[in-house]
């Protein structure tokens, strides 16, 4: 009886992947080595609990979050950590090789892995507009391109348009979710019928689902704080991240039941809404000094994920043909979008003892920075496509 895969899948895929597996030993071998330092090792305890968070963030909170498809459900677990760890081995060499440009031997400590495994969220991220239309094979080639375009992006925004590291790594929410619409926008149009069929939801398994979303809820804190090195900074993030996940949360469930014509909750939307507020809050979580802000961008952000899903999302499929599987633009682009001009206008009325136009230059380098990674994302999406 003859395999449903293609000889490429089967055969060629664990071939070349076992290969590129060979490489990045090689890799690691000649441009790796751990630190001896006494007070690296000091440090290690706090920066483990905090890279303990964004792993299962991106484990457990991201695995179980893309589980809801009919035929996909338990592959997209399988395919989640693949791509995880093959886009985190990828992450540490760009982060010495890249982002340093040097040649030496970079020394992998804990601060590393864990902006290693935030920018392999991108993918985990991007997975979520193409499962279901996609193969193994097609997602491994995307992680290949997005991560190293991630953190080309990253290499620019931080050199030339004055990002800090916790912006640059904030504005992966636009990236990721511009890159897989843009992806998914170029695939074969009208979508073949298994294809089709593969996206089709089933009900037992937004159970699952449902535990990714409170992962992702419980562990969000720690993602918007895990690259502020100041405490009072650090301590902002997490409050502030902490509002504006439980006003985006209440919005959501309210919100669903307003639109649904029976007033019953629908628990795809509480799986997109709920998130939004930490994504809305990525960028600017350090610089908001109320409460009350936080909660409006919550707020916000769960108005704009529910009515996206409900709305905009029928509404550009019907005329572009973009179909978003899990409504990643709504949970993760177009907040990360309202966060990144928030955060520009916040920078802005915050700077204090400079004169117009240094600030006005500010504020463009700013916006420049947004837009560049929206560019990016597009971009990359188009070669990924081809």
């Amino acid at each position: 009886m003859g395999s449903k895969y293609q000889e490429s899948v089967r055969v060629w895929l664990p071939l070349w992947a076992l290969m590129l597996e060979v490489v990045s030993i090689v890799l690691f071998f000649f441009f790796t080595s751990y630190s001896a330092s006494v007070s690296e090792q000091k440090k290690l305890l706090r920066n483990y609990r905090d890279f303990q968070d964004v792993f299962i963030m991106a484990t457990l909170g991201f695995g179980f979050l893309n589980t809801s498809l009919r035929r996909h459900c338990w592959s997209s677990i399988a395919f989640n950590l693949f791509l995880l760890a093959l886009g985190v081995q990828l992450a540490v060499l760009l982060d010495g090789l890249l982002i340093e440009i040097s040649l030496r031997k970079m020394v992998i400590d804990m601060p590393r892995i864990q902006r290693a495994t935030m920018s392999a969220i991108s993918v985990l991220i991007s997975a979520g507009v193409v499962l279901g239309k996609v193969n193994l094979l097609q997602l491994v080639i995307m992680t290949l391109i997005e991560v190293t375009v991630f953190s080309a992006t990253r290499l620019v925004g931080m050199n030339y348009l004055n990002m800090d590291n916790h912006v640059s790594m904030m504005y992966i929410h636009m990236f990721a979710a511009y890159f897989g619409l843009t992806v998914v926008c170029c695939l074969q149009k009208p979508l073949p019928n298994a294809s089709e069929d593969k996206d089709q939801t089933a009900t037992s398994p937004s159970l699952f689902t449902m535990l990714g979303t409170l992962f992702l809820w419980m562990f969000w804190p720690s993602f918007n704080s895990a690259l502020l090195d100041i405490a009072e900074e650090r301590k902002m993030a997490v409050f502030n991240t902490y509002y504006a996940l439980a006003v985006s949360t209440v919005t959501a469930i309210l919100m669903s039941a307003l639109v649904h014509p029976k007033g019953k909750i629908n628990m795809t939307h509480i799986h997109n809404a709920a998130l939004a507020g930490g994504v809305v809050v990525g960028a600017p979580s350090n610089l908001i000094h109320y409460p009350w802000l936080a909660m409006v961008l919550g707020f916000l952000a769960g108005m704009i994920s529910i009515g996206g899903v409900k709305y905009l999302q029928a509404c550009l499929q019907q005329t572009l043909e973009l179909h978003d599987t899990y409504g990643v633009h709504y949970t993760f682009g177009l907040p990360g979008l309202l966060g990144g001009i928030v955060n520009i206008v916040l920078m802005a009325l915050q700077a204090q003892g400079i004169d117009k136009s240094t600030r006005g230059y500010q504020v463009l380098i700013n916006v420049g920075a947004l837009g560049f990674t929206i560019i990016m994302g597009v971009t990359s999406g188009l070669l990924t496509a081809e």
